[in-house]
């Protein structure tokens, strides 16, 4: 088992590939002119303050207000918890923000689709070992850190950089690390959060405080726990930028640094552009013969799995059951390399057999597993369908890289020539009841004027005897299906 990172750079995006045993599990991409704002820090001014929604609408100086609920802004709400947490009540938003206030606010979550960027007071810093939250005044350890007597050392050790600045989340990666490098980890943090409120008191308010580093570090930072053995850059400037990161955060990847000079380009080596390009696709196949459909809304994804060509060797129950347990795996690595988040529906096929249905769900968490996204697997409903969430921070990759067909508009189907041959037929008579006019020319697709001239030719006939003026039909090619004009003669 091999697992490499692939970083593709040009001028203006960034890709960065997961390969999991030569098989491409999740995808990055950041556009300079779309660079991802989540932890980015701005100080903002509060807009409008909606006490019906609970929320304030914050100009950060982007194109859309972002939003902020009553929620995140009290600070560091992760760490109630408990007997604390029953007693935690969120404040009216109209005692904690007006408009015209200043704020200092963190991004969340990226704005999505019409949506604006989701906003929080409870800013937090990370780093390779330590996430600095300001303001606050205790020391948290991540869950992952099992061992009672390391969790204990470690916050011994943290504990004692807590001051009037704020406190710290220890994260997983500090596990046996020296103090020494704990307290490199702290002191960079502080270093860092004094020049945030230094630029803060020196700008005026829409101004962007704190930047996240480039994707290319950022995916070095988040991975340094995954069990990397190769990271290969295709790019000269990066991969020396990489290298100074490295050397002062995570040292351990630096003799992991590659820089791929082939001809040939790294993603088409490795078949990554094709494997981009079937993530694409609504419909993804199972090596079985069955396959899923897979369709993405504003409101929810929905994942519908099929036998297809799969018959199976035993009975039906069996293969029913075959599918879906493949179906799981595959399921686990589209959502992951498409970063679908948000509401997710499954629509297994059906099963009778109680334990068949149990050890699919157990299938399906032991795969979610392994996502570093936190993902929520509610378990069947009463409608037989799997209802599971999964964290949504940035934009799927069908959201970065396509956008509305002009023709469908979204809907994904287009009236067929029929349709329109209708509608053109009621149009006429509409034109003739408005206007005086001797005939009448029909501009239309050719698949259009092709059924007007066939298919419809009797029909069309028909209008003109009822209107007792004649119809002229003229292909343009330009047009698409659904577009036509009918011009007064």
């Amino acid at each position: 088992m091999t697992a490499e990172l692939l970083i593709n750079v040009t001028p203006s995006e960034t890709r960065v590939a997961y390969l999991d045993n030569g098989i491409l599990q999740e995808i990055h991409i950041e556009r300079e002119a779309k660079r991802g704002l989540v932890g980015n820090i701005y100080k903002g001014r509060v807009s409008r303050v909606l006490p019906g929604m609970q929320a304030a609408f914050i100009d950060i100086g982007l194109d859309k207000s972002a939003f902020l609920h009553a929620s995140d802004i009290v600070p560091h709400t992760e760490c109630v918890a408990g007997e604390e947490q029953k007693k935690f009540h969120v404040k009216n938003i109209s005692e904690l923000v007006r408009p015209g206030q200043d704020l200092m606010v963190q991004v969340v979550k990226d704005p999505l689709g019409t949506k604006g960027a989701r906003l929080t007071t409870d800013i937090t810093l990370p780093s390779r070992y330590l996430v600095f939250m300001p303001g606050a005044s205790h020391v948290g350890v991540s869950q992952r850190i099992e061992s009672e007597a390391e969790r204990t050392r470690l916050k011994k050790v943290v504990n004692q950089y807590c001051d009037d600045q704020g406190g710290f989340i220890i994260r997983t990666a500090a596990e046996g690390i020296s103090d020494t490098e704990l307290a490199r980890d702290a002191a960079f943090l502080k270093r860092l959060w004094a020049k945030v409120c230094k630029r803060k008191k020196r700008h005026q308010t829409r101004i962007k405080l704190y930047g996240e580093i480039a994707l290319a570090a950022r995916v070095l930072r988040d991975f340094v726990e995954a069990p990397l053995d190769h990271i290969r850059v295709d790019s000269v400037s990066t991969y020396e930028s990489l290298l100074e990161f490295t050397a002062e955060y995570v040292p351990e990847l630096t003799e992991k640094l590659e820089h791929y000079s082939g001809k040939q380009p790294i993603f088409d080596l490795y078949d990554v552009e094709n494997e981009i390009q079937r993530a694409m696709d609504r419909k993804v196949a199972l090596k079985s013969g069955g396959y899923l459909i897979i369709d993405q809304t504003e409101a929810m994804t929905t994942v519908d799995i099929n036998t297809g060509a799969f018959v199976g060797h035993r009975n039906l129950e069996e293969t029913i059951f075959n599918t879906n347990i493949e179906a799981t795996q595959v399921i686990a690595r589209q959502l992951r390399l498409r970063n679908l988040g948000g509401i997710i529906i499954i629509d297994f096929i059906d099963m009778n057999n109680e334990e068949h249905r149990r050890r699919v769900l157990h299938t399906l968490e032991s795969a979610m597993s392994k996502d570093r996204v936190k993902c929520s697997i509610n378990g069947f409903s009463s409608l037989g369908l799997v209802e599971m969430t999964r964290k949504r921070t940035r934009e799927s990759l069908e959201h970065i890289l396509c956008g509305k067909c002009p023709t469908c508009l979204g809907r994904g189907t287009v009236k067929t020539p029929d349709t329109v041959c209708y509608e053109i037929m009621r149009e006429i008579v509409r034109v003739h009841h408005s206007y005086d006019s001797d005939s009448y020319l029909v501009y239309a697709s050719p698949k259009v004027c092709e059924a007007l001239k066939n298919e419809e030719a009797h029909a069309l006939a028909e209008v003109e005897i009822f209107l007792g003026k004649s119809v002229k039909v003229q292909v343009e090619p330009l047009y698409t299906q659904e577009q036509f004009d009918v011009v007064l003669m």
